[in-house]
């Protein structure tokens, strides 16, 4: 009796034996386990091990799937995964083709919303550094919102409440949904490049999680944090937090309180005004009453600087003729003993020496003129050099040199350092040629 053959298969017919049993039986499954060996290649395809304490498996999330997740996995991650069983045949090797992937312990969005702020936060940018103060009378505000909702119907009743005449722009978007957080970001980018606001509210009103979930995408956070123009957050009720909360120069707890922080009542401002231009004035009044007791000091004190000129003045004009009258003595003087001393000579000389003796008198007579030539020049250049002393002391022989006396006004007190002036003060400046009254735009000290 013959045996039966046996049925001899080839590898790859029991690969597809295998591979058909297991698709078969694990059509759709949940595992749960940790991420190891986490790894996306250029494909974008998502590829990791899937593990517990005794055992593993292969897992992969195709890029398709891979762009629907809302958190970023990474190893040491416990997540629960749905998908089916499959069975690369090249390698002979089974692994979990995976459709859908939560973290276990906490929702994906909350997990997104931890890593997304945590990322940023390493980035600086929930820095007070960053932050642009709001202006304290905007005179337009841009909002960017929903057209539509209740949040935007009570900002504007808020307005007209505490300021009426205020200019609003309204950049309509979608505040929930797919493609919301792109209309946000770009209602923002619109404003910056317009430049036709001095501050933008951007915000929505209540929810849950996923309906607030627009205002915790990246793109809407880069937004504001690249957004020239001052940007308050308004999302939802008072304990719910979003990115752009963070992000924000200004956070407000609800709609309404952004619009109240943003817009001063008129009332409350005008009051104010009214109390710190009546402070202005008294303090003016009792700076002025102060400068005017001190000026009428210092003329007392000081005295005339013209009476002060024309003392220099005479006192040179006096040293002048008593120098012209010392110089023409002894010039008299010195040519009475000349004379007489060549009569001397010409009387005691005999006539064969009467030619050398005129001779060595004319020298002689050179000498002493050169040196008083020399003498009267010396003292007229000291002369001069006194003269010149005097006239640099003269006040208004240094405002023709160029120079000038500032002054503040109304103050008219002589400024020495620009430490004593701020932006937009205005000075005296006095030239040898008339006055400058000037608005003072930068003070720098050296």
């Amino acid at each position: 009796m013959k045996l039966p053959l046996p049925i001899v298969l080839t590898v790859s017919e029991l690969t597809q034996e295998i591979k058909d049993l297991l698709e078969n039986q694990f059509p759709d499954i949940w595992v749960e386990g940790e991420i190891s060996n986490f790894r996306i290649p250029p494909s974008g395809h998502i590829y990791f091990t899937l593990k517990d304490e005794s055992s593993q498996i292969r897992a992969v999330l195709f890029r398709s799937q891979a762009r629907a997740l809302r958190f970023v996995p990474q190893d040491g991650h416990h997540v629960i995964c749905r998908g089916r069983v499959g069975l690369y045949e090249k390698r002979g090797e089974y692994q979990l083709i995976l459709e859908a992937m939560e973290p276990k312990g906490i929702g994906a969005l909350q997990l997104a919303f931890l890593q997304l702020k945590e990322k940023l936060e390493r980035e600086g940018l929930f820095e007070d550094s960053h932050k642009k103060a709001v202006p304290m009378v905007p005179q337009a505000i841009g909002i960017v919102t929903s057209p539509t909702g209740a949040v935007i119907r009570d900002m504007l009743h808020v307005f007209d409440r505490r300021f009426s005449n205020l200019h609003i722009l309204l950049y309509p978007v979608r505040v929930q949904g797919e493609g919301a957080s792109t209309e946000i970001a770009e209602g923002i980018d619109y404003f910056n490049r317009e430049r036709n606001v001095d501050v933008l509210i951007v915000g929505r009103g209540g929810g849950s999680l996923e309906d607030l979930w627009s205002f915790n995408e990246e793109v809407v956070a880069r937004a504001i944090a690249r957004s020239r123009i001052p940007v308050v957050s308004a999302v939802g009720h008072e304990t719910d937090y979003t990115i752009a909360d963070f992000v924000a120069d200004l956070r407000a707890p609800t709609p309404s309180a952004a619009a109240e922080l943003v817009v001063r009542d008129k009332r409350e401002l005008r009051k104010g005004l009214g109390y710190l231009t009546s402070r202005l004035e008294s303090e003016m009044l009792q700076n002025l009453e102060r400068h005017r007791t001190r000026l009428v000091h210092l003329r007392k004190v000081l005295g005339s600087p013209r009476k002060i000129v024309e003392d220099d003045f005479l006192r040179v004009d006096e040293l002048t003729n008593r120098f012209r009258q010392v110089t023409v003595w002894i010039l008299r003087r010195n040519r009475e003993r000349g004379h007489h001393l060549a009569e001397r000579l010409y009387l005691r000389s005999p006539v064969y020496r009467t030619e050398s003796l005129r001779e060595g008198v004319h020298q002689w007579r050179k000498r002493f003129e050169g040196r008083v030539r020399h003498g009267i020049e010396m003292r007229r250049q000291r002369l001069d050099g006194w003269v010149g002393k005097l006239a640099s002391l003269n006040p208004l022989a240094i405002l023709q040199r160029g120079y000038s006396i500032t002054r503040h006004v109304p103050s008219l007190e002589i400024l020495r350092s620009a430490s004593r002036v701020g932006e937009g003060d205005r000075v005296e400046v006095r030239l040898h040629e008339g006055t400058l009254l000037c608005d003072v735009k930068k003070a720098e000290m050296p």
